[in-house]
């Protein structure tokens, strides 16, 4: 059963506890406020990671970075946004299954109508009360379940 990591607003820092999360999964989707190039080096050579720009993603490692990424990952069909208010111009296409989003730093999981949403929390630095968190993705015959993984707890 594939899993993919998902991990977003590192803002340059990746944890200990983020990085023993994520050993083990077979693909890492990082959903922006990277914030350095090394940060995606480390976990490239974890798992493939897929990434998008964030707002505080800037210079030239960062300008490679979509802003959103519409693919295909271990037979599902992901919409990576940073910011999903950048949806509101250009919704998910039609068949994708899920849609992943990060710079709020809040880890929530809802099903609006057939589509997935996660938003894995911030894995960085903590910001006001608000817990150190990345999620998952499993996928078993088509179906895919998400699961929110508290790093650190408020």
């Amino acid at each position: 059963m594939p899993r993919i990591a998902l991990i977003s607003d590192t803002h340059n820092l990746l944890r200990p506890e983020a990085l023993e999360w994520l050993h083990g999964s077979d693909a890492i989707v990082h959903a922006g406020d990277i914030c350095g190039a090394e940060v995606l080096q480390t976990l490239d050579a974890i798992a493939p990671t897929l990434a998008v720009r964030g707002n505080n993603d800037i210079g030239p490692w960062a300008e490679a970075l979509p802003k959103r990424l519409d693919c295909e990952l271990h037979g599902v069909r992901l919409c990576v946004v940073h910011d999903i208010a950048d949806l509101v111009a250009e919704p998910p296409a039609l068949g994708t299954q899920v849609v992943i989003t990060g710079h709020s730093h809040k880890p929530h999981v809802e099903m609006r109508g057939s589509v997935l949403y996660v938003n894995p929390g911030s894995a960085g630095p903590r910001r006001f009360k608000l817990p150190v968190s990345a999620a998952e993705l499993q996928v078993r015959e088509g179906r895919v379940q998400a699961r929110i993984k508290m790093l650190l707890e408020v």
